[in-house]
Formats: C-alpha cells, structure tokens, sequence
C-alpha cells in the first residue's frame, strides 16, 4: 500500500473516529452517577487511545511525509466536533436517564466504527494492515456487544442470561 491523498483521508477518518469515540465516552465517564458504569465507560476511552496507537502501526510507513504525532494531534485540537456536540448534547437533555442514553449513544458510535471500518478494510491490499483492522473491527464489535448487554440489563428487557447458549466474545 503507497501512499496517497486516499490513504491520508483513510487515516484521518480513522483518526478522527477514534477521537470522537474516547471524547464521547469520557464524557459518559463524568456524567455516570454509577460506580460501574463509569468502569465501563472509562475502559472503551482507553481502548479508543489503544485503538491510537495500532493506528499509528499501520499509517506511519504509509503515509510518507506526515508526520503521525502532529498529524493526531492536529486530529485531537480541533474544536469538539459536530457529531460529539450533538451526542454530548442528547446526553444532558436526557438529565436522569443519562446514563441509559449514553449506552444507546455508544451503541450508535460502535456501528458507525463497526461501518467504516469494514470499508476501510475493502481498499487495503495488504494483509499485515488488513489484520490489524479486522481486530479493530472485532474489538469494535465486542464494545457494541457489551453495550447491548449493559443497555438490557440496566432497562431489564433482552435475553435471560442464566442459560449460556452464545459466548460474549462473538465467537461461536
């Protein structure tokens, strides 16, 4: 894979994303009032930031002539970006049921990774890149997974949990 504007687009997105997503949960972070919730939603920030740094695996042989620091930061210092504002503004109205409309908010940040990243996948060739992104894609998918199960816990509807006929891991 050479370099090229597609690729510098590709990184930004993905950049970008991953910003969003830690920006997004680190505000659930203080808006929580529960102890495991706030665990929870402290874990995906930090897998945001890990997801940071595979990123940076991947981009820096392939983006020749950028540097990969200045171009996440200047990812990191632009202003809250739309998407966040409105996401972080659903949370306030939402005042006490803020914490089931972080997850369903979480929910929606995870099948939108989930999406670009499947795409992403279709316009790399080669295989090292594409294993990183399957995993980031699978861990993407574990995070929605996780978030379903919190979301029917907290509100008790979805499945009976006391007969293990899945595994969590999305493996079957």
């Amino acid at each position: 894979m050479q370099s090229s504007s597609k690729h510098i687009k590709l990184a930004i997105g993905a950049i970008q994303l991953e910003i969003d997503g830690r920006n997004f949960f680190l505000k659930a972070v203080e808006m929580s009032h529960n102890k495991l919730g706030k665990k929870m939603f402290q874990k995906l920030a930090d897998d945001e930031l890990r997801h940071l740094t595979d990123f940076k695996k991947i981009f820096r042989p392939i983006i020749k002539g950028e540097d990969w620091d200045k171009l996440v930061e200047s990812e990191n210092s632009k202003t809250i970006s739309p998407v966040i504002k409105e996401l972080t503004s659903r949370l306030e109205k939402a005042g006490r049921a803020s914490e089931i409309e972080a997850i369903k908010i979480g929910m929606e940040l995870e099948r939108k990774a989930i999406h670009f990243f499947e795409e992403f996948n279709k316009e790399i060739d080669d295989a090292r890149t594409k294993e990183i992104i399957l995993n980031i894609c699978d861990e993407e998918r574990f995070h929605y997974d996780l978030l379903q199960s919190q979301y029917d816990s907290v509100t008790n509807s979805g499945f009976w949990l006391d007969v293990s006929e899945f595994r969590m891991d999305a493996r079957f």
